[in-house]
């Protein structure tokens, strides 16, 4: 962890993480570590702990979160490329993300997620092709 330390070429968030738990191994206290890094105590709490947990090469890892955008169920995508592909209702050229959104009770942004994902054509596309 010194070599860490030391090294001038290293990512700064590992000197820092290896600065929280060097003088814990020395025997200092969370006070005094928190003094020296400046750090707040659950920062320095959760350090130790992780290094406890993991080990030295934990440092040099960040910890893996879970994906802000949450899952969308299968079925829903599964709907979302089937009416992309049908006719639209009434005299409209296409299926906005928006209507098709409502249709299906998700979010206009996970309907473009899902035809972008399943490589469904956009709207426009599909209008081209049907316009003679």
């Amino acid at each position: 962890m010194e070599a860490i330390i030391a090294n001038g070429n290293r990512p700064q968030k590992h000197v820092r993480r290896a600065r929280i738990i060097l003088p814990g191994d020395g025997g200092l206290g969370n006070a005094a570590i928190m003094a020296a890094t400046g750090k707040s105590k659950t920062c320095v709490w959760r350090g130790q702990e992780r290094s406890m947990e993991e080990g030295v090469d934990a440092l040099l890892r960040d910890k893996t979160r879970p994906s802000w955008i949450p899952s969308t169920p299968a079925d829903k995508v599964t709907e979302i490329v089937r009416l992309t592909l049908e006719p639209p209702p009434h005299e409209t050229m296409h299926w906005t993300p928006r209507a098709m959104a409502a249709r299906l009770g998700v979010a206009p942004s996970t309907v473009r997620r899902s035809r972008k994902a399943h490589g469904a054509p956009s709207p426009k596309c599909r209008a081209r092709m049907i316009r003679p």
